[in-house]
């Protein structure tokens, strides 16, 4: 698997100037080798892999266009080398199919593209990446985006943190929320609740399918906040932790970080212990800990 995407993005050689002069510099540039060029729209196709699964609403960036171009050109690579004159050459976008489709609904001709040189699984793979990076995906379509950057490219949780321009906690965060069912999924996608925050505060105050789906309707009705949340969360680990206490004649307290870098065991002596004995055995060991 290349490692080229994860490093570069674009190509290092490659100086984007993302504004008007360079894209009327792309218009006069006729050359196949130059690094970008204007392409025909009727030449381009999107990629079915892409991470998004809605291009959401195009009015913005429908507005920007019409007024001011297409700044920022696309990344698209030859679909088909074996295509005769350049006029039939066909492309594949890479990244960029916002745009795209913002220019195509316009009724515009071109698009100022820059064609890569690379294999499918690699254009695949930057794809990922630049989608990624921009701030409009959601945050279920972000988690799905590193996935597919772990499961299909290989990459670390570290690597992609490194990729994206995010901190490796922020990853595990978003990876988090694929334990969500799709049922819970499309209620919250449904209901408007687009913050990663919140869902993920939703996962850990409540376990069934019906209980986060309730939580995500009364956030949507504005009837529950972020530290109420935080409190039902709370409450839940508390009541887990009284389950495992009471468990056989000598209770063993576990806990597992959620990040999976570590757990912790406590076995105690007495048959019964309750949640302060708890506390005052984890005092106790902070306290040897910090005396050495």
């Amino acid at each position: 698997m290349s490692r080229t995407a994860a490093k570069r993005g674009l190509p290092v050689r490659v100086k984007m100037r993302h504004d008007q002069h360079f894209v009327e510099e792309l218009t006069v540039r006729s050359r196949e080798e130059s690094i970008g060029q204007m392409l025909s729209l009727a030449q381009i196709e999107p990629d079915p892999n892409q991470p998004r699964s809605s291009m959401g609403d195009l009015e913005e960036l429908m507005s920007s266009i019409r007024n001011k171009g297409v700044l920022e050109p696309i990344l698209v690579r030859l679909n088909d080398p074996e295509s005769g004159r350049p006029a039939r050459k066909r492309y594949r976008i890479i990244s960029g199919e916002r745009r795209f489709q913002a220019s195509k609904a316009l009724d515009r001709e071109n698009i100022p593209a820059i064609i890569m040189d690379v294999e499918e699984d690699e254009a695949l793979e930057i794809g990922l990446i630049e989608n990624l990076q921009r701030k409009d995906l959601t945050p279920f379509e972000e988690a799905e985006g590193y996935r597919a950057l772990g499961e299909i490219h290989g990459y670390t949780q570290e690597q992609i943190a490194a990729a994206v321009s995010q901190a490796r906690s922020s990853v595990t965060e978003s990876l988090q929320l694929l334990k969500m069912s799709q049922r819970v999924r499309g209620a919250a996608d449904a209901l408007g609740v687009d913050s990663k925050s919140l869902l993920l505060g939703v996962q850990k105050a409540a376990e069934s399918d019906t209980e986060q789906i309730s939580l995500l309707e009364r956030i949507s009705a504005s009837e529950i906040t972020r530290d109420d949340l935080r409190l039902k969360a709370r409450a839940r680990r508390s009541g887990r932790a009284k389950q495992r206490i009471k468990r056989g004649d000598r209770p063993v307290f576990t806990f597992k970080d959620p990040d999976k870098r570590f757990s912790l065991s406590l076995r105690f002596r007495q048959t019964e212990v309750d949640k302060q004995d708890l506390i005052s055995a984890l005092e106790t060991i902070l306290e040897e800990l910090k005396s050495g």
